[in-house]
């Protein structure tokens, strides 16, 4: 995508019409295209790196796929946000995180156990730096929401 689309496509994520709709159809076309392919294409991914992200329910204890925009670190490690397209709650899936932070993604096609860890302080300060210079619609959720939009680091294990 040309720099001027990336532009209007951040724009338009901006808008509050987009986060009412966009966390019901993104991540529901993201699984089917997901699972049509066999891991090797995320929609989502064609703008943003993705994950599909398999974290068992905080609370069902049933393991609960979720795609997610990702931002590749260059150790190896991911970092997520929980920008939940910038509305009030928390995403389901940051709260299963913090009750089970073993979990396994699918990064190009190819499942990895991953360990998850909730950035706080001058690490998650950091973090977030990077996160806006990486897709700058982060400061437009940060600042529509009270919360504090969770960040975690997730590295393989062995």
């Amino acid at each position: 995508m040309t720099g001027v689309g990336v532009r209007i496509v951040q724009k338009v994520s901006s808008t509050p019409g987009f986060a009412k709709v966009a966390p019901h159809v993104v991540p529901a076309l993201d699984r089917v295209v997901h699972r049509l392919t066999r891991g090797r294409v995320l929609l989502s991914a064609q703008l943003l790196p993705g994950v599909v992200l398999t974290a068992t329910g905080a609370k069902s204890g049933l393991r609960r796929r979720t795609p997610l925009a990702c931002m590749p670190e260059g150790d190896g490690s991911w970092l997520l946000i929980g920008s939940n397209f910038g509305r009030d709650d928390h995403p389901s899936w940051t709260v299963n995180l913090i009750a089970h932070p073993d979990a396994v993604v699918n990064w190009k096609g190819t499942e990895i156990p991953v360990t998850a860890r909730l950035l706080t302080g001058e690490e998650r300060a950091a973090a977030w730096r990077e996160a806006l210079a990486f897709w700058p619609p982060y400061a437009t959720y940060q600042a529509r929401v009270a919360r504090e939009i969770r960040l975690f680091r997730i590295v393989r294990r062995p």
